[in-house]
């Protein structure tokens, strides 16, 4: 068929849909509203899919997360006369996670790229007549670049700064925004319980939703201090050692700490203003343990669990997290559930198609006459089908941008008011277009092989 009979019978849909306006648009309801779902339906799941990576950067790739446990007590109530666990009981004594495990998996489990740690307290931030709780974290320089965390200002620590444990911080842009609004906080200082720090960077923001806080189990990093952990570990006090307030010596201005086989005189811990009588007595919060490669994520995860159970004494109080097995499992149920909204999506556009079906073999019938004039005339039976089958190409043409555009339009509502992320791609755009159209030629052909087949002559004497 060449185009000059295409336009024509373009030209006879046109016509036919301007005399039947209502019958028309009401045919295609059920593109328009199938697409429009469609649409909608790929955006969030779109959205979804980019939470996940969001949540992926947040977290950091390739990274296996270790960190304290309380040990569950187990006994037998009436063996131990209601408490589970008697001074006769044994008891092994595990030192809890340290930074000697630190090292002891950066030198010991093959694929591991780097370690870093993190000893976390809880403090008063002071600056300038202004104060909030905030953290105090202390990591290692490798810190930022495992959680892929990039500097807005100034840089990271240095060598020298990490072993002369200097009073060095590096604030987010959250603490920058609150006691540094329109300053330059490079080399000026900020207080965090009893200790001032000097302020050599500032990290770029992240943004972080109140979701992914209450999901993943994290905090706002933006409003985080970060030392050398040496500097934590020596102006704060070193949770693992064992002082004279552990072991009922009061709390006298000097304390004789334990260090493994030997032992060190220092200041009690409590002297640092901050959170120290918590009953932590791990040395380090969370380990943070970068793999080569995340196919080794779960090998080098059980390899870890083995080595810190035996330094530990069989203890297991600790955990590992593997993030990406974790946001996996996510994306993989977001998946089922994205497919199911697909599928209901899917089903509104083939009960459109059957509207169409419906509706143009009916309008078949009524057209009895006007088919015979044109078989009268000398058209031929694929110019009829091809008239009816135009026809309902452009139903479906006219409902399918209606409901592209329908379709955004609800994506944004559904952002808007819902809070649910929502992405409309060109491909889920361009998919939805296709199988409208699909719908169209598939349910319209048998209305126009109909048409096509009438008897010339019972066509004309047809009233």
């Amino acid at each position: 068929m060449n185009l000059q009979n295409l336009g024509y019978n373009f030209d006879i849909a046109i016509e036919a849909m301007k005399q039947n306006r209502l019958r028309s648009f009401l045919t295609s309801l059920g593109i328009i509203f199938g697409v429009a779902s469609v649409i909608s339906m790929l955006a969030i799941g779109r959205g979804a899919q980019e939470e996940v990576l969001d949540q992926m950067k947040l977290l950091g790739t390739n990274n296996i997360i270790v960190q304290p446990v309380v040990e569950q007590k187990e006994g037998d109530v009436e063996s131990s006369g209601g408490d589970a666990f008697t001074e006769s009981s044994s008891k092994k004594f595990s030192p809890g996670l340290t930074l000697q495990d630190l090292e002891a998996i950066r030198t010991n489990i093959p694929y591991v790229e780097t370690v870093t740690p993190e000893i976390i307290y809880d403090t008063q931030i002071i600056r300038s007549g202004r104060m909030r709780t905030g953290k105090i974290i202390g990591v290692s320089d490798e810190y930022f670049e495992i959680n892929e965390s990039s500097f807005e200002l100034g840089d990271n620590f240095t060598d020298s700064q990490v072993e002369e444990s200097l009073p060095v911080a590096i604030i987010g842009a959250g603490i920058r925004a609150k006691f540094f609004s329109g300053d330059d906080p490079i080399g000026k200082r900020i207080k965090a319980g009893r200790v001032w720090f000097r302020v050599v960077g500032v990290l770029e923001e992240k943004r972080i939703s109140n979701q992914q806080i209450e999901n993943l189990g994290i905090r706002d990093y933006n409003m985080d201090i970060y030392a050398p952990v040496t500097s934590v570990l020596l102006r704060y006090g070193n949770r693992s050692v064992v002082t004279g307030d552990d072991v009922g010596g009061g709390g006298g201005s000097t304390t004789t700490m334990f260090f493994g086989r030997g032992f060190a005189i220092s200041t009690s811990s409590s002297s640092s203003g901050v959170n120290s009588g918590d009953g932590n007595t791990n040395e380090v919060d969370r380990l943070i343990v970068r793999v080569e490669d995340n196919q080794y994520s779960v090998a080098v995860s059980e390899i870890m669990s083995r080595m810190l159970q035996r330094r530990h004494n069989d203890v297991v109080d600790f955990e590992i997290i593997v993030p990406e097995l974790l946001l996996e499992q996510e994306q993989r149920t977001k998946n089922i559930f994205n497919i199911v909204l697909a599928v209901i999506a899917s089903i509104s556009l083939i009960v459109g198609g059957i509207g169409i079906m419906n509706i143009m073999l009916a309008s078949v019938i009524e057209r009895y006459r006007e088919i015979g004039v044109r078989r009268a005339v000398g058209a031929q039976q694929k110019d009829i089908r091809m008239q009816f089958l135009t026809e309902a190409l452009t139903i479906c043409f006219v409902g399918g941008f209606i409901g592209i555009v329908l379709g955004i339009v609800l994506s944004l509502v559904i952002q808007w008011f819902a809070g649910i992320q929502t992405v409309v791609t060109l491909a889920s755009i361009l998919i939805s277009f296709g199988v409208a159209s699909l719908i169209g030629v598939v349910f319209g052909y048998v209305p126009a092989k109909r048409a096509s087949e009438q008897d010339v002559v019972v066509a004309l004497r047809y009233e």
